[in-house]
């Protein structure tokens, strides 16, 4: 996965930003790069898991075809626990073609950003490669 830092450092700040709750949102890409990120509203109002308001689910993919990019990620954060996906997050991620990226804060001097592949309940790490490129937010 290739990101860039702008986008990495936005959805660090969404993420601080919602806390005590898990921050949640979109990653978007454009020839194999994220390059914007679409905060959505954690309509659960939890620190131990997320759900994404649908009407800002299908703006952002509206939007992201307007723009001539495509979904490449789900990003959210763990404010209490390590940046690994959680058996909630196993259990519910259906499109094996999306990474997940999770955004952990249980320990605040070290913000940890960590990227999978899930398929078939079975999960696999991701390289992360930063880009300095700027970015879009939404």
């Amino acid at each position: 996965m290739v990101i860039n830092q702008s986008v990495l450092s936005a959805i660090t700040i969404h993420a601080t930003k919602e806390l005590p709750h898990e921050a949640c949102g979109y990653l978007a890409e454009r020839n194999g790069i994220i390059e914007q990120h679409y905060e959505m509203t954690n309509i659960d109002k939890a620190a131990d898991h997320f759900s994404m308001n649908p009407s800002e689910q299908f703006a952002a993919i509206k939007e992201m075809r307007k723009q001539g990019q495509k979904l490449a990620a789900v990003y959210h954060s763990h404010p209490e626990t390590p940046a690994r996906p959680s058996e909630e997050d196993i259990r519910l991620a259906y499109d094996p073609g999306i990474s997940h990226v999770i955004i952990s804060l249980a320990v605040p001097e070290s913000i940890s950003v960590k990227a999978y592949k899930i398929t078939s309940g079975q999960v696999f790490p991701e390289n992360i490669e930063i880009t300095p490129e700027a970015s879009k937010t939404k």
